[in-house]
């Protein structure tokens, strides 16, 4: 009898499991339109007050919720999205969101998504970050007390998420931050500025791991995607950049310098008219730390200056000067270079420029075809403190 009791016992609880399981799914989600909590879309009335009133209701609901924006302008000022919810959020926005002019009300972010898990944003709306009114005030290269501009959209301590089918335009500095983020995937957006807007980074990621950046266009004033310090296992796929300052890891070894950069690809992607093309790049001088496990592969170059660059000697600004040091003590080692090719604008297409304190190793060249579009000259390859192999096709060659 007791035999049977057990049995009966776990069949019911099985049971239980089963339903729990189809009952999440099959419920249908519940939607929070902004309208319903006073968001006006005419381009001219601040709706941070609507927006936040439905974020919360939608992150108490038990259940799977969907916090909607319709079709309209809706001015925004400065709001953060928290959790933890007590369901899978949504935040399906097919509008667009409009920045204040006025820098008053900011501090370094415009929208911020922090603390949750099993977020999805997207909806094909636009993300409007007005920043012609900013740009001015970007001063940081000759000001190192300046006050930094406020990132479009800042995605903060999330994980297992995605971000899909929006866009980003004229941002006042980076469009997206990701920070201490895990298991995030970024995918069918499209960032756009100017090529003479500072500091208007793509995507920029850092202290973070297991990032997908996949089938985007991307064009900004800086890079495209950057990657700094603690960025870990992360995958650029079919990306195209430009205009911008290519796809970049760095700079590296001020800040965080301990969080090492692990195991970065980038794969599949189209540079046009781009100031680089695919970079790393230390400070010098530099505190000591790492990069390893790089690949770039599969790459095409249209007219891009600087296609494949190593800088330690990075230094843009007499700020940076330490009286004393003049080498990056960051260690780059095992990168691999495979099946670039396309048409360079400068004459070194292939500029590897490690630190002589801590020369690049294990550094691979594979099947290179680089060729400079100005007349009547070959690309050339300038390289120094490389340790490494080449196989296959090398143009230009003589590096290692």
């Amino acid at each position: 009898m007791a035999i049977l009791n057990i049995s009966w016992s776990l069949a019911i609880l099985l049971f239980s499991c089963i339903a729990l399981v189809v009952t999440s799914h099959t419920v249908p989600p519940k939607f929070f339109n902004v309208v319903r909590y006073g968001a006006i879309g005419d381009g001219t009335t601040d709706n941070a007050q609507a927006f936040v009133k439905a974020w919360k209701d939608a992150c108490a609901y038990k259940g799977r919720s969907r916090v909607w924006i319709p079709n309209g302008r809706f001015l925004l000022s400065p709001v953060s999205f928290e959790g933890s919810c007590n369901g899978s959020m949504a935040f399906l926005l097919k509008g667009t969101l409009v920045a204040p002019t006025d820098l008053s009300s900011f501090t370094d972010m415009w929208i911020a998504f922090r603390y949750l898990s099993a977020l999805t944003v997207r909806g094909g709306g636009s993300l409007d970050g007005q920043g012609h009114s900013a740009w001015h005030l970007n001063d940081c290269k000759s000001n190192p007390h300046c006050k930094p501009l406020p990132v479009t959209l800042r995605f903060d301590f999330v994980r297992n998420s995605r971000v899909e089918n929006i866009q980003s335009i004229n941002s006042k500095s980076s469009h997206f931050n990701v920070f201490s983020c895990e298991n995030l995937t970024i995918s069918h957006v499209r960032l756009s500025a100017p090529a003479d807007s500072p500091n208007t980074d793509g995507i920029h990621i850092g202290s973070s791991r297991t990032i997908t950046i996949a089938n985007s266009i991307i064009g900004t004033g800086d890079d495209c995607v950057s990657m700094v310090s603690g960025s870990q296992n992360i995958k650029v796929n079919n990306v195209v950049c430009g205009p911008g300052h290519g796809i970049s890891i760095g700079s590296l070894g001020r800040g965080h310098e301990r969080e090492y950069v692990e195991d970065i690809t980038v794969a599949n992607c189209t540079f046009i008219a781009s100031e680089n093309g695919v970079r790393i790049k230390t400070w010098s001088p530099s505190s000591y730390s790492m990069a390893s496990g790089l690949v770039f592969e599969n790459i095409i170059m249209k007219n891009s200056k600087n296609p494949v660059l190593i800088d330690q000697y990075y230094c843009p600004s007499p700020h940076c000067y330490i009286k004393g040091k003049s080498s990056s003590d960051v260690q780059i080692q095992d990168v691999t270079f495979k099946n670039i090719r396309g048409v360079s604008s400068t004459e070194v297409a292939l500029n590897l420029q490690c630190s002589e304190a801590m020369p690049c190793k294990n550094v691979k060249l594979i099947d290179i075809d680089l060729a400079y579009e100005g007349p009547g000259r070959r690309a050339t390859a300038l390289c120094s403190h490389v340790i490494g192999s080449s196989y296959g096709k090398l143009v230009p060659g003589g590096c290692v």
